[in-house]
């Protein structure tokens, strides 16, 4: 309980004050998949698992073009909403 007088401050947690820390590793859930040097390869800091992003949806077929940028637009499928990244 503050002393009187004082207001008690709540600290919010990272996800309540809208940080985004990235996009979430497939395999372990965490914010913190990050591009490599490699074209269209990403690796997990957290869990150290790395992935290759696929032009071709493993769940519907759908084909995709890749922009091989920087950018995470292109990691889910837009007819099915799955993640193109594949395990390496």
């Amino acid at each position: 309980m503050p002393p009187p007088g004082f207001a008690a401050v709540r600290i919010d947690p990272v996800s309540e004050s809208g940080l985004d820390l990235g996009p979430e590793c497939p395999g372990c859930g965490e914010p913190w998949l990050r591009a490599t040097n490699l074209a269209g390869r990403y690796r997990c800091v957290y869990c150290l698992r790395r992935y290759e992003l696929r032009s071709e949806c493993p769940d519907c077929g759908a084909h995709s073009t890749i922009a091989r940028m920087s950018d995470t637009a292109n990691m889910m499928c837009r007819a099915c909403r799955a993640s193109m990244l594949r395990p390496i």
